[in-house]
């Protein structure tokens, strides 16, 4: 890592006043990584022969006979990688990897492919050069504002047309809706190692704001990239 980047990191930690480790980290994101799969495989309900009857159900377009919960649940992991989307291809323009190929492997195995960058990033916390297109909209006030909408909508949706004691029933038989729960849940867990870096990337120093966010699953994040600065345009 260049000097540059410890001396960044070093002025982050101390105004964010967040103890930070980035082999710690790094570490656990693999420990974290490694559980989370052998859970999926060896813990979770197992594969039955209605296991994916759900997700085939929603790619059908046979969307009256979904439980209002799954389809909010499977909707909430989409809204969640935008929320990911709208951080990390910023960071991944200052890293040595390619954020968009971890992303792009989140469509298809969500957190699974998500972590891995998380591990693989270096601690930065500064951007340069213009934003492209795609930049520009996740860097947009306006994108978290739809977003949160949206995640609104979808919750909602599930609280007032959801059957909940079948959800339940499925998330203890169903691996599907089991480890795409757990997902839903780790998205939260992860999201601070990226926010640290973006709120100094955005001059944004107050810990207060870093903890409230942080804390507050789904309506932190949302919140923050409802009212956070736009990146400089250089």
């Amino acid at each position: 890592m260049p000097p540059s980047t410890f001396s960044t990191q070093s002025r982050s930690s101390r105004s964010l006043n967040i103890p930070r480790n980035p082999w710690l980290r790094r570490i656990g994101l693999w420990i974290l990584w490694v559980s989370f799969i052998v859970y999926i495989i060896q813990f979770a309900p197992p594969i039955q022969s209605d296991t994916f009857q759900p997700l085939q159900t929603l790619l059908s377009g046979q969307i009256p006979f979904i439980n209002p919960v799954h389809i909010s649940l499977f909707s909430m992991i989409g809204i969640w990688l935008l929320i990911y989307s709208c951080l990390i291809f910023a960071d991944g323009r200052m890293q040595r990897i390619r954020a968009w190929i971890f992303m792009l492997l989140s469509i298809g195995s969500g957190v699974i492919g998500l972590i891995p960058y998380l591990a693989l990033r270096e601690p930065n916390s500064n951007f340069s050069g213009q934003k492209d297109s795609w930049l520009r909209f996740c860097d947009a006030r306006a994108t978290g504002v739809q977003l949160s909408i949206s995640a609104i909508a979808l919750f909602l949706f599930a609280l007032l047309f959801g059957d909940w004691s079948a959800f339940l029933y499925e998330w203890q038989t169903n691996k599907f809706i089991h480890g795409m729960s757990l997902a839903f849940c780790l998205f939260a867990f992860l999201f601070p190692t990226l926010l640290g870096d973006d709120m100094e990337r955005r001059g944004l120093s107050d810990a207060r704001l870093f903890w409230a966010v942080a804390l507050v699953p789904i309506v932190g994040p949302l919140f923050y990239l409802c009212v956070r600065p736009p990146l400089p345009d250089r």
